[in-house]
Parts: structure tokens; sequence; C-alpha cells
């Protein structure tokens, strides 16, 4: 189970105490066990500070502890702060990353049927989808519903979800596409072929919505199992 640590603290040295803490990353560097972690400044009381700090498990988080160099950090942090910093452990119940749940969504509902209705509901107005087998970028929401259902058209297809990751306002998401050839495809009239591709896509939010996509997709490998290209 994810752990994390919060380490509350007061101190008027924020930039020293920040400088400590590079010193700590490059030191335990191919030690550590930490995951991630996030440093806030109260906005009401500049000297309030909080750091947010994850590991895969409360041991992981005890092994880390333990290090020698982190020890040695922790008596310098504690000559930097006004009083004793104070520590709440806590197991984490839930992680929600909504633009990934927004992301599974997405692919769902193009492989569901790509009817603008239901794809408003992921995509913004002004949404622009990169793909470099495209000669030119697709803009416009009303674009993009043409070019997911020329995809339904052609193929009865699914998507499964391979791996995702979440930064700040983006998301990557590694695919897998399986389909079945059941319409015309680039001039090649429907055969019942299986087929199937992997490939990723980047998407880009605002508001709650995708207003960004970038595909990279195994196309010539679907033309390659279709009879049309050998590599």
């Amino acid at each position: 189970m994810t752990f994390v640590q919060l380490i509350d603290c007061r101190t008027n040295r924020f930039d020293d105490l920040n400088r400590l803490m590079d010193e700590w990353v490059a030191q335990t560097r191919g030690k550590r066990t930490a995951t991630h972690a996030v440093v806030g400044k109260d906005l009401s009381d500049a000297s309030h500070l909080v750091e947010i700090v994850e590991f895969p498990s409360y041991e992981e988080a005890m092994r880390n502890s333990n290090l020698p160099e982190t020890e040695r950090i922790f008596r310098e942090m504690v000559a930097l702060c006004d009083g004793m910093p104070t520590f709440t452990d806590l197991d984490v119940v839930r992680d929600e990353q909504l633009n990934c749940a927004v992301a599974r969504g997405f692919f769902d509902a193009v492989a569901a049927a790509p009817e603008p209705d239901r794809l408003r509901e992921y995509l913004t107005d002004d949404y622009v989808d990169h793909d470099p087998s495209y000669p030119q970028d697709v803009q416009g929401f009303e674009a993009a519903c043409d070019v997911f259902a020329n995809w339904r058209t052609a193929f009865d297809f699914t998507f499964r979800i391979d791996d995702q990751i979440a930064q700040e306002d983006r998301v990557c998401t590694r695919w897998t596409w399986v389909g079945r050839h059941t319409g015309d495809f680039l001039g090649i009239p429907a055969s019942g072929q299986e087929v199937s591709m992997t490939g990723m896509t980047w998407h880009r939010f605002r508001e709650g919505k995708i207003c960004e996509g970038w595909w990279q997709t195994d196309r010539e490998g679907v033309l390659e199992q279709l009879g049309l290209t050998t590599r």
C-alpha cells in the first residue's frame, strides 16, 4: 500500500532548506526509496512549509529513514527550522488521477461509437489532433469526430490500456488496439481480417477535458496485416 509522510515545519530560511533538499536528492541517488516529493508554502504564512513525500509502502519509508544521508540531512533541517518539525504518517486509501480516468473514458468512447454527444464529454470544442500519418493537424471537435468515425466505419475495434502516466496537465497512455476489418480502409474493402497495433497517445487537458492529442501508432503494421505492405 502506498505510504505518504507529511513533514510540517516553520522556517524563514527557505532557500537554505531548499538547497539542503537538493543535497539529499543528490546524495541518496540509487539508494532512496522515496518516489515523489512536493513542498508547499502556506499562502497566509510564508514561514510555514509542508513537505509531502510518497513511498511504495511504510516499510520502504522506514528503509529511507534509516539511510545515513537522511539522518544527517534531518539534523541540519532541524537546525534551520523554528522548532522541531512534526511528522504525520498516512496509508493512502484512495489515489485517483482524475485526468487519467478521463483519458480512459475517451478511448472507451471512441471504440464504442464516436458519436459527438458522447465524445463531447471528453474533448474541448477547439481540440487539436496531431498524428504524423495525417498530412496536417486535425483542427476542431467536429473534424476530430470525423476522423474517429472513419476508423470506426472501417474497423470494429477496442483499446486495451497497458500503461498510463500523468504529469501536470498531460497524460500519456500506452495502448493496444485490436480490430476486425469490417469496412473500407484506404480503398481496401472489408475483409473480416483480425488486426492489431500498439501505440501511445499524449493528451493535454484544460478544465477537465482533452484539448490536444499527440498519437504515435503502428499503422504500417495494420497495412502489413491486411496484405498491403511488407517490412
